[in-house]
This record gives C-alpha cells, structure tokens and sequence, in this order.
C-alpha cells in the first residue's frame, strides 16, 4: 500500500513538538527492521529516549509476524496491521509485578463483604501504584518479497507506543504514518509527533477531531469507566458516570475496542458467542489462535468488547510470541496448577503444545484472507463458513440439523486442538457448560455479505451493531441485580444538608447471593439463561471483573451523591435552618461544617484531584460563622477553648 496522494505535509504549517502534549496520547515511535544476521533491530526510537532497553527489545521482537505463522504471502509487498499489549518494565520494585501477578485483580479487596463506604478513597490511593502498568504497541508491518535478496525478502515494521488502548485513534493514524516512513524516513515520525502533540488532551468517551496534515481523524475515544485505572487516568476521570440505559445512540462507545469487528473475526463460530462471552465474563484463561496477527489481534478485541459495560480486568494479550518475558511462566504451569485470567492472542501453533493445560482454545480466521488492505479486520468474502462448505450464515442457525455437521463435530473433539497442525479449522475446545443460551432470533438477524468485498464490509458494519447491541444488553442485564449497591439518597426539600449523608448499601456476597436466589435476576436473564444461573453468579463474583467494576461503580455512586449534598449546602440558607433548630442540632451543625471546612482545604491542595472548591469552601466560612452566632455565649466559649477551632474561626473574623 502507498500512502494517499491526498495526504500532504505542509512543512511551514508543522507545528512545533511539544513533549509534555505528546505523552497525553503517545509515548513514542519506533521503527524496526528485521535483520537476518542480527535479527529484530530498533532502528529509530523517537522521541529519543523515551523506552527503556528491555522495552526496545520487548517491542522488537512483538512487532513482527511469528516465524512460525500459519500464512505464507508471497506477493511482492504485504501490509498488515495489529497490536500488542505488554507490560511495561519500571526500575521500582514497588511497581514492577512478578510473573505470578499476571492478573490486574487488586488483591487488597475482598470479594466477600464491604463494610465502610470509602470505596473512593481506596481506590485514588492505589491508584498511583498502578500508573501505566501496561503499553500497547500499534505495528504497521511491510513484508516486501524480492528473490534478489537473501531468503527472498525483507520485513519493516512501524509502531506507534502508548499507554492508552485507542484502537480507533492509532489504527487510522498507522495508515498515515506506516506508508509515509517507507517514502521519506524518519522524518516522517517527527512529523506525526508534532502533529500529534498539538492536538488537545484525550476526552474519554467523547467524539474528537484529530488533525494531521491535511487529513481529519474524527474517533470515537472509549468511556472513562472502561479505561484500567492504571491506565494513567485521574480517578476523577475513571470515576465518570457510568449510564444505566441502553444507548440510542450506537456510534457512542461503551467499552474498548468499540470499532472491532466482532463479525468478521468469529464468523465461523457464531453460535459460540455466548459461550466465550461467559467465559471472559467470569475471567477464564482463553488462548485465540488464528493464522496472522490481524486475525488473532481482531478476535481478541472483539472479545474484549463483548462484555462491555463490564470493566475488563482481565489480562488481554492481542498479539502474544514465545519471545515475550511472561512466556517462559506460562509454559512452567503444570497439569493441575491454576492457569492465570488471560486472553491470548497468537499465531504460533507451538502454543498448542507449550501451553497445553490452558482450558479453553479458540481457533479463528482464514488461511487465505480475500483481501490485502491493511485494515485491522481482515474478512472473509466467501460468504461460507470453512466447516460448512455448502451454505453460508443460513447454516449457523440451531434450527437447521444435519448428520453430518454432528459426526464433525465429534470428531473435532476427540482429535482435539492439535489438529491445527496439519489444518486450520475454525473450532472451540472447552470442557465448559455454558448457562447462558445462543439467542438464534439475534443470528438469523445477520445479513450474508454474498460474494462482493465492498457489499461485505457494509453488511459487517450492520452484523456488528446487531451483535454488538446485544450483547451490550445482555451485560447491562446481567449486572442489573446490583443496582441497589449504587443507590444514592439526595437530601429532602427542606431537610438540612449540614449532616453526615448516609452510606451506600452494605455489600455483603453471602447476603447478595441469598437475595438474588430469592428475587431472581429478571426476566431478561431468566429467558437466557439455564436453571443454573445462580452458579454464573457465584464465579463471576469470585473471579477478577467483578471487584474492579464494583468498585468502579461504587466511586462513581459515592461522587454523585457528594455533587447532590455540596449543590443542597450551596443553595441552603443557613440562617433560616438555624432559627429552627435546637441548640443541640446547632452544634451538631458546626461539628459538620467544620468537618466539612477541613476535607475542602485538603481538597484545595496539589495532587488531591484538582477540584475547584474556593466557592464551596467559602460558603461553609460563612456559613459557619453564621451557625457559631447562633450559640450561646458559654458555648461559643466552649468551643474557642479548643485552638485549632479558634484559629479556623478567627480566619474566617479577618
């Protein structure tokens, strides 16, 4: 692929680099060729600096096609695109996890009860720890093939390094910037970093506008509440508010990888939706295998994104070599030890064999891929499933049954997984029941794209709303029974906001479980699921989603019942309550305000959130002064006895 005549650079319109912008949504470039002799070379880090040793050497050797991968192309030039997740490599100890500690789970909280509501505070306290444990890498990878040359070509790869998984940003731009590197150099990363670094801060959830050159990026960012708080995020920004409704609005992200393509990427194995929709729900170890990186880093995301609004805490590996340091952990796992939550993603069929007591294998893709556009999302035009080659997506229906679709499948599980050796199939081996049922209503909705390649991608784009939306219900439902646990109480017209607002509903496990066994969990999950349904609960609750979401979600409560209570007291006319009150609520009155004054002055300090609360915290002054007038003289004495008081009150006096 050649890069668009239509995009330009406009040297005397390039603005000039900004480091400090440029780190809000990229930490860096790199551009590296595979050298025969040497093997993977970082030819260009930019910024300079900017990875460590151990990074450069990580990013090198995931920023190409496995030797070993299953599709061999012998055009002249190949382009592909893909991504990977790694973790980063930090001096601290204190932040630098051991290999056991693959999983995000926080193992500070429990599961089982949370008995004090200072979900908030926990979570802005451990935050700091988890600033930006992982990285995620966006290859632009040109496989030129020249007999001239030894072993008949050579292959160059692009990255774009950041912190943030913005897909729907890092994919276009790759597009720009991978053709534009291989027609005049590294200057083409300067460029697209000055671009880059003027553009305004990353708005989760929201559309925005992107310049480069004469080209316009319009994405859509994923919402705050699916972003990993140790994505760099403020908690401010990960506590934002999480919407309980359906969205009318389908272009509006609810989860990452937004922009996947959950069609294309398990169309032979669409009645399986749900079973792998479970499994990444309750946090089971999946390893996804397809023929190239594209494939098996579009199945992983797609996956990923089914279980939006569902915070994924999971450890998700779009693309996975041998080569990466976590390897050798995973391979020393033994028949009967736990393997860690994760989803793989890899193209190395020795997987299959190294990794052999992972519970649940995925195999997805085509050999043979009908286009080499260099999209993400590579699909399928045949308008065929590879395991049912008399009939398209008509056969995926549960209601259509043949001797023959049932002996293949028996046969695919007694030759289990490492058939994959000799042929690619596209198959799951699990030993897992599923409760939740296939919706085959939703599967006969599904349009067959036919044989065009341009009427397939439109008819993708309606196929993946239709799952997408799905599946989005099916999650909200699904999460619906803990709804009560986020209940905020407002004050009452009238009543006074000078008082300790009431906690957020205990959380106990043993008490939900008793409850939901006794209310059930709706008619919408009831319809879907078997009789067993309550077990599903039980995993997901023991497994690593649920406390990060829960406690998500709890943060997000906790903040707007604060807003609600802070907007009453502003609005509140302190004099007339007081004339109503005893003298005993007076003071308890200003044993609240003062508490109340203390927590804004924190609030007021670097490094606590960045709330600006000078109106609030002069209000409560007045406010204060107002209701320390209203006591006795003796207890005005009283309380001037203590000298931080006196202090306080004499500020608020000058």
């Amino acid at each position: 692929m050649s890069r668009s005549p239509s995009f330009k650079v406009k040297e005397e319109l390039l603005p000039s680099l900004d480091p400090e912008s440029l780190k809000r949504w990229i930490v860096g470039f790199c551009a590296i060729r595979f050298d025969l002799e040497q093997g993977q070379l970082v030819e260009v880090c930019y910024p300079p600096g900017c990875l460590t040793n151990d990074e450069e050497l990580e990013i090198a050797y995931s920023s190409f096609p496995d030797s070993i991968s299953q599709q061999q192309n012998r055009s002249s030039i190949h382009d592909c695109i893909f991504f990977f997740r790694f973790r980063r490599h930090f001096k601290s100890q204190s932040i630098n996890a051991t290999h056991p500690e693959i999983t995000e789970v926080d193992k500070d909280f429990s599961p089982k009860s949370i008995d004090k509501n200072n979900v908030g505070k926990e979570l802005s306290s451990t935050s700091s720890v988890n600033v930006s444990k992982y990285m995620y890498g966006f290859v632009f990878n040109r496989q030129r093939h020249d007999e001239r040359l030894k072993r008949g070509g050579e292959q160059n790869s692009v990255v774009i390094l950041s912190h943030s998984p913005y897909s729907s940003v890092f994919i276009p731009l790759l597009q720009i910037i991978g053709p534009l590197y291989f027609d005049i150099g590294k200057i083409a990363l300067e460029h697209i970093a000055a671009y880059v670094s003027a553009w305004s801060a990353p708005v989760p959830g929201k559309l925005m506008d992107l310049p480069v050159g004469n080209e316009m990026l319009k994405v859509n960012l994923p919402p705050a509440h699916s972003l990993p708080m140790e994505n760099g995020l403020s908690f401010e920004e990960s506590a934002s508010p999480v919407a309980p409704l359906l969205p009318n609005n389908q272009s509006i992200p609810q989860g990452l990888f937004h922009d996947a393509d959950i069609f294309g990427a398990f169309r032979g194995i669409l009645l399986q939706l749900w079973l792998l929709w479970e499994l990444l729900v309750i946090g089971e170890p999946i390893l996804i295998i397809a023929p190239t990186p594209s494939q098996c880093c579009e199945a992983v995301a797609s996956l990923v994104s089914l279980i939006a609004p569902l915070l994924c805490s999971v450890d998700f590996r779009p693309y996975f070599t041998i080569h990466n340091p976590e390897f050798s952990h995973l391979n020393s796992i033994r028949e009967g030890e736990t393997f860690p939550p994760m989803v793989l993603g890899v193209t190395n069929l020795f997987f299959l064999k190294a990794l052999r007591n992972i519970p649940h294998i995925v195999s997805v893709g085509s050999l043979h891929p009908s286009s080499n556009r260099v999209a993400l999302s590579i699909r399928s035009s045949t308008g065929r499933v590879s395991s049912r080659p008399d009939g398209g997506l008509q056969q995926l229906s549960l209601q259509k049954f043949s001797p023959s679709s049932l002996l293949n499948a028996i046969k695919l599980r007694k030759d289990g997984p490492l058939c994959l050796l000799t042929e690619h199939k596209e198959a799951i081996w699990t030993t897992y029941s599923a409760t939740t049922k296939p919706d085959t209503s939703i599967l006969n909705r599904l349009v067959d794209a036919g044989m065009s390649p341009r009427v397939e991608e439109s008819m993708s784009v309606v196929n993946n709303e239709i799952l997408r939306r799905h599946f989005l219900e099916l999650t909200t439902n699904f999460l619906a029974p803990f709804g009560p646990y986020f209940r905020i109480t407002a004050p009452l017209e009238g009543s006074s906001p000078y008082v300790d607002p009431p906690s957020l509903p205990r959380y106990s496990a043993d008490e939900f479980l008793s409850s939901l066994s006794t209310r059930g969990p709706g008619k919408f999950i009831l319809k879907r699921m078997k009789s067993n349904w309550l077990n599903f609960y039980k995993r997901f609750l023991n497994g690593p989603n649920f406390m990060p979401w829960f406690q998500r979600r709890r943060a997000v409560a906790e903040r707007e019942q604060d807003r609600l209570w802070r907007h009453a007291r502003m609005k509140t006319d302190i004099r007339q309550l007081v004339s109503k009150m005893s003298e005993l609520e007076i003071v308890d009155s200003f044993n609240v305000i003062e508490k109340l004054l203390h927590r804004e002055l924190q609030l007021q300090q670097p490094g606590n959130g960045g709330i600006d609360s000078t109106a609030t915290y002069e209000k409560l002054m007045r406010d204060l002064q107002a209701v320390f007038n209203a006591l006795t003289k003796d207890m005005q004495q009283l309380m001037l006895s203590n000298p931080e008081r006196a202090s306080l009150l004499q500020r608020i006096v000058n």
